[in-house]
């Protein structure tokens, strides 16, 4: 029993040391990142755009790619691979040919390492609001519900082993809902607090969707599609309209842009779990460009004449987000268990929160 209690306690104080580690890691990434950044301000900024730019600023995306390697924890590596490689990579993209949003460039440098780097778009005066629901509560109430069904959410973890393999994955797709709002969310305080950017919301309630093209394109995960749509869509579009007309253009951009954001999760899984793609993820997001595009051409068809209703067609369209996520985007996550590692450390931060506040409660008793 000692050698066993021994055993255990090793285990944990290398585990806390390796912790202590990747927190060591994730700093010097993001300092590195920082320095990145200011060199694009003041050096890359000042070259004229086109070729001349790019050239200058290609060894910041390379970097940018190497970055997220220096990480092994899911819940710092994910997000910081989510921000440069793909984000930061692609807004420095958009920037060597002098387009939004690092151009015009912003006129003090944390403005632009904001911009650059996290997950934020600014609010625009003459933004059109239709499109986004009506909120039922205040943000700020609704982000604290979510993040007390989160923390629910780990707590019911606890009984994996009486659970379905299938009710896991329904758990799990919550789980990857709430955690990415959450996580972009909290990133996007900095630039709020310090600058007082007024930002656009990073999600519009998805479980709100009427459709699948409304779910991708108005509500999940809105800074992947604010960038998508300069550096995918609106090139392969205006390229389409040569070939097939403007009438149907934007079936190739649809799927082409689905493609790429597919080819940007395959990267992403591959810094998370360090083994060969096994494209299951990139085929995910193909399948549901494909069903978007059929969506388009129905609507085009169809018009006014029928339609389902939004009572049908929103369950429809999340079951059905739901069940290929089951088949094709999970399977890479819970095979090389990653799964297991973002719930024990987010169960680890959970307990050092829950040991704070008690400690703090008790002091303040006394």
């Amino acid at each position: 029993m000692k050698n066993k209690k021994g055993r255990a306690t090793r285990k944990t104080r290398n585990k806390e040391m390796d912790m202590d580690m990747e927190l060591k890691s994730f700093i010097k990434v993001w300092v590195l990142a920082i320095t990145c950044l200011c060199y694009c301000y003041y050096v890359a900024a000042r070259l004229p755009k086109g070729t001349l730019r790019l050239l200058s600023i290609l060894p910041v995306i390379y970097i940018f790619i190497v970055l997220p390697t220096n990480l092994t924890s899911p819940n710092l590596c994910g997000p910081t691979a989510f921000f440069l490689a793909w984000l930061a990579n692609f807004k420095l993209l958009l920037f060597s040919f002098d387009q939004a949003p690092l151009s015009p460039l912003p006129p003090k440098l944390f403005h632009f390492i904001s911009l650059a780097c996290l997950p934020i778009q600014l609010k625009q005066k003459t933004h059109n609001h239709t499109n986004r629901s009506p909120h039922f509560m205040p943000r700020s109430l609704l982000l604290a519900i979510k993040t007390f069904v989160l923390v629910l959410l780990f707590h019911i973890y606890s009984y994996r082993q009486f659970m379905h393999p299938y009710v896991i994955l329904v758990l799990y797709c919550l789980h990857v809902y709430l955690h990415v709002e959450l996580v972009l969310a909290i990133s996007a305080v900095p630039a709020r607090a310090l600058f007082g950017f007024e930002i656009e919301p990073q999600f519009n309630e998805p479980y709100l969707a009427t459709s699948l093209q409304d779910f991708w394109g108005r509500r999940w995960n809105l800074m992947v599609t604010s960038i998508l749509r300069p550096t995918v869509y609106y090139p392969v579009h205006q390229f389409s309209k040569r070939l097939f007309g403007p009438t149907w253009a934007s079936l190739p951009a649809v799927i082409a842009t689905f493609w790429v954001s597919g080819l940007m999760h395959e990267v992403i899984y591959f810094y998370l779990t360090r083994v060969s793609p096994t494209w299951e993820v990139t085929w995910f997001f193909i399948l549901h460009g494909i069903c978007v595009a059929i969506e388009v051409v129905l609507k085009k068809v169809v018009k006014d004449r029928w339609q389902l209703h939004r009572a049908i067609s929103g369950p429809l369209a999340v079951t059905f987000a739901g069940v290929t996520a089951f088949w094709l985007f999970f399977p890479q996550i819970t095979r090389n268990r990653v799964d297991e590692q973002v719930i024990w450390e987010c169960s680890i931060l959970l307990n050092f929160i829950k040991h704070k506040v008690s400690s703090c409660f008790y002091c303040l008793m006394l």
